[in-house]
């Protein structure tokens, strides 16, 4: 900006004639130029900022305003000529005051457009504006310009002569100009452009062009927005190293880019994860579209000496954009995304407003979960186990329920994986053992002496104070460990198995039991039973749905077998019929716990089921 200013000043200094011999002080001249430079720098670094108020714009005018005229003033003291020059002082405020608004016009216009990437005749037409008023105050600077000869000027028709030095250093400025000019459009249209819109791993365009596409589209016709996600892609990471993640993703992206049409577009939003727009809202192609990006993924990648296999879950989210705000589809399809991850992963999922209802309810949930604990609206039932050898109370398990004040009783199923995705779980479960606790201690003071099992989430392992909660609560109730069990599930095994392990045998040093619920359904391995520190497996429900089949009696036999080898009871979930009760014994199974002995209920239902049951807080007879 100072160049082209002092450059425009000196070319038409050149076209200036006098008829005599005019030169130039170098010194002079180049002071003019940095008065230029120096200003225009000062008035772009005030009025840089994105957030700016107009004083700013004002005060950025009047910097370079004054590095204009400043400039052009030591540009004409800098001719060395025959003549005294002298100014009309009305035509050089007025060239000031020129100045002064080319300058606010153009920090103002610099503030409109700079932002803008695209071709606007609106710029355009800034420059000529600005152009003609730089031209105006120095024209008009120059007539308020009046000499008086000194003797030697002449007013004939001499051949007017011109400062060599000055018209080369004019021209190289010129070029100067161009060639910086051109120069950063090139680095910003080739280098700074993919820098900040191309993603470095896998070339695919990233968040920003994403951003950049939905800014720009004008379209009104449906579109569909595809929100990818790797499945299993943190294991591969925190087991073969980022080294390795890194390469798998740069693999996807160059598979992922055969899919790239005018009308389908791929992008790298994340670690792994992957959007896709496609400019149709016909559902069998996308849908057709979904199945083909699933099954090119899945095939097998041959990194580092690593055979890997990965696979996808996309959620599909269509609508307009005209419509919708970009958000809304883009939260929409991260939605279903998760639901394809729920079902199994490896599969797509299309959203439905069904879909976002649940969505609705579950942050409603998650938002009520910390009020609830606060207003003691969870309360615990019991459900009775029963010794079918003996035919006496073994014992109970305590599950949690929640009436919430607005939307009734919410299924366990529902808030539990909540808590335990927010962290609530944990003061809830501190609540749970406590209650507990407390209500078998009554028990017992009542002639019912059983033991009370309560359900442990793998986030209390994480908290390493598990031992410290169990041990506090059963001081402060004054119950013997023996009649606290603490259930685990199998998917425990899948985070640090030496930590858990080590944490069960310190509960365990207590004297509180341990057993392992719904065995034979998640994820647990044969060979970790024999290290695992617990006293029971509990068969889930799937086990006694259809034990008339010999193959799944078979396989309860086997379990059974195994946990009198290793010395552990075996407790039989869903018992609902006689016909289970005696398959189950035959088996060797002899603790029962279902609907057959009773649902879970309430304390004062309890009550009535041990006086029912005559017999149930007698001691056993093993």
């Amino acid at each position: 900006m100072g160049e082209g200013i002092w450059s425009m000043h000196f070319v038409g200094m050149l076209a200036f004639h006098l008829h005599t011999e005019v030169r130039y002080d170098i010194w002079l001249t180049c002071l003019s130029m940095l008065a230029s430079i120096v200003s225009s720098f000062i008035a772009f670094y005030i009025t840089m900022p994105k957030n700016i108020v107009w004083y700013k714009i004002a005060i950025g005018g009047l910097f370079m305003g004054s590095g204009i005229v400043i400039m052009h003033y030591i540009g004409m003291e800098a001719m060395i000529v025959q003549a005294h020059i002298r100014y009309d002082h009305k035509l050089w405020v007025v060239s000031a005051v020129i100045a002064f608004a080319a300058s606010f016009a153009a920090l103002f216009l610099f503030r409109q457009f700079r932002n803008q990437s695209s071709y606007s005749w609106l710029k355009w037409l800034s420059a000529i504006v600005m152009g003609a008023a730089i031209c105006g105050m120095h024209y008009t600077g120059m007539l308020a310009a009046q000499y008086e000869a000194h003797g030697s000027l002449t007013t004939g028709h001499n051949t007017p002569s011109v400062d060599v030095f000055l018209l080369y250093g004019v021209t190289v400025t010129i070029f100067a100009i161009l060639f910086i000019s051109w120069g950063a459009m090139f680095f910003d249209r080739h280098v700074l452009e993919r820098m900040a819109y191309k993603d470095s791993i896998t070339g695919l365009p990233n968040r920003n062009e994403m951003n950049r596409f939905f800014d720009t589209y004008e379209g009104s016709d449906s579109i569909a927005v595809l929100f990818l996600d790797l499945d299993r892609f943190k294991s591969i990471n925190d087991t073969l190293g980022h080294n390795i993640g890194d390469l798998l993703v740069q693999q996807v992206g160059l598979r992922l880019q055969q899919f790239i049409r005018r009308d389908q577009m791929a992008f790298r939003i994340g670690g792994d994860e992957f959007l896709f727009i496609v400019n149709s809202g016909d559902l069998a192609r996308i849908e057709a579209f979904a199945k083909d990006i699933l099954q090119t993924i899945k095939k097998v990648y041959h990194i580092g000496g690593n055979e890997l296999y990965v696979t996808g879950s996309i959620g599909i989210s269509v609508g307009s954009i005209q419509e919708n705000d970009r958000s809304i589809l883009l939260k929409t399809a991260d939605t279903a995304m998760y639901k394809a991850k729920g079902l199994g992963k490896n599969q797509y999922c299309i959203y439905s407003d069904e879909m976002g209802t649940r969505e609705v309810r579950k942050m409603e949930l998650e938002k009520d979960l910390q009020l609830a604990l606060e207003q003691k609206q969870f309360y615990v039932v019991y459900q009775p186990k029963w010794n079918v050898r003996t035919n006496q109370l073994y014992g109970f398990e305590a599950l949690t329920r929640w009436n919430h004040p607005r939307l009734g009783h919410v299924s366990p199923s529902e808030f539990i994986p909540i808590a335990e995705e927010t962290g609530h779980i944990i003061p809830m479960t501190r609540w749970m053992v406590e209650e507990a606790c407390r209500q078998n201690k009554l028990w017992q003071s009542q002639g019912v002496a059983k033991p009370v099992s309560v359900n442990l989430s793998t986030r209390l392992f994480e908290t390493d104070s598990l031992l410290d909660m169990i041990h506090g609560i059963l001081t402060s109730v004054e119950l013997e460990p023996e009649f606290l069990e603490l259930e685990i599930t199998e998917s425990m095994v899948l985070h640090d198995i030496d930590d858990i392990i080590r944490q069960l045998l310190e509960i365990r040093k207590l004297g509180v039991r341990v057993s392992m619920d719904d065995f034979g359904t998640g994820y647990s391995s044969i060979g970790l039973i024999d290290r695992l520190p617990i006293d029971a497996l509990k068969l889930d429900r799937l086990f006694t749905n259809d034990l008339d089949t010999p193959s799944k009696r078979a396989v309860i036999h086997a379990i059974i077998l195994m946990a009198e080898n290793l010395h552990l009871d075996v407790i039989a979930e869903g018992v609902e019929h006689q016909e289970h009760i005696d398959f189950l014994s035959q088996l060797g199974c002899y603790v029962m716990q279902g609907y057959y002995y009773g649902k879970p209920m309430l304390i004062e239902t309890i009550e009535q089921w041990l006086k029912d049951h005559p017999g149930a807080g007698a001691p056993e007879n093993e």
